[in-house]
């Protein structure tokens, strides 16, 4: 499962009072995970610009993927949709589409008119707490598959954060990150930055501004229109 997120460039695929903050104090981490569990009741939507940055060690190179993202719950239910909008490639026009919801992933490549379909099937809790890590999570998902610690706060965009490193409480996980840090906004629950750390060096880091919260989201964002003639292909977990 991780593999494919990581090859679909999606692991990049998650408090205290704001005086607080402003007097430069560390939080307690059950209360920052208090703080989520209640923002994560409010949430409902969250739109946000992106750069996905891939750095591979052993050859020093930076991999950069642009575009928009849209996450959105829906009234009454507990799981999130997400879909992301990649507009660019290192640069160059590249769009691909892709959508989360209801446990099924879907990548469109236009270029190649490619529908990719992958179920994550008994996996769904696992790709959800990646897919969504840092926008609309509660402390209970937080605390259900990391480790979680408080490293300090800091501002992003004029906004206060929490910092937060994550270590993985499944071994397999584990195996392929060390650990993950973000930079969350605890009255809103949604990611500024994340960091995911690979034991071989290799690191990706998803920064997000122009975060749109708990505004509409038009709904055919999350439906994909193929063109004539698309492929589809479906794939394993």
């Amino acid at each position: 499962m991780l593999s494919i997120l990581k090859r679909f460039g999606l692991l990049g695929l998650l408090f205290i009072p704001l005086a607080a903050f402003a007097q430069g104090a560390t939080p307690d981490v059950q209360k920052v995970l208090t703080q989520l569990n209640a923002a994560a009741a409010k949430f409902q939507s969250a739109q946000a610009d992106f750069d996905w940055d891939q750095f591979t060690a052993v050859v020093q190179d930076h991999d950069i993927q642009s575009g928009t993202i849209y996450f959105e719950r829906k009234k009454g239910e507990k799981t999130t949709q997400m879909a992301a909008d990649l507009k660019q490639h290192n640069g160059k026009d590249a769009p691909k589409t892709l959508v989360y919801d209801g446990g099924q992933l879907q990548l469109y490549e236009p270029e190649i008119k490619q529908l990719t379909l992958i179920e994550a099937g008994k996996n769904q809790s696992q790709w959800e707490s990646f897919l969504t890590l840092g926008f609309g999570g509660s402390g209970a998902d937080l605390e259900a598959n990391w480790k979680v610690s408080v490293q300090g706060t800091d501002t992003m965009n004029g906004v206060p954060v929490v910092k937060l490193d994550l270590v993985p409480l499944q071994q397999k996980v584990l195996t392929t990150f060390t650990h993950v840090t973000i930079w969350i906004d605890p009255t809103r629950s949604v990611s500024y930055k994340q960091i995911f750390y690979q034991s071989t060096g290799d690191m990706r880091t998803a920064t997000y501004k122009n975060i749109r919260y708990n505004a509409p989201i038009p709904g055919n964002v999350f439906e994909i229109k193929t063109a004539r003639g698309t492929n589809t292909v479906r794939r394993q977990p």
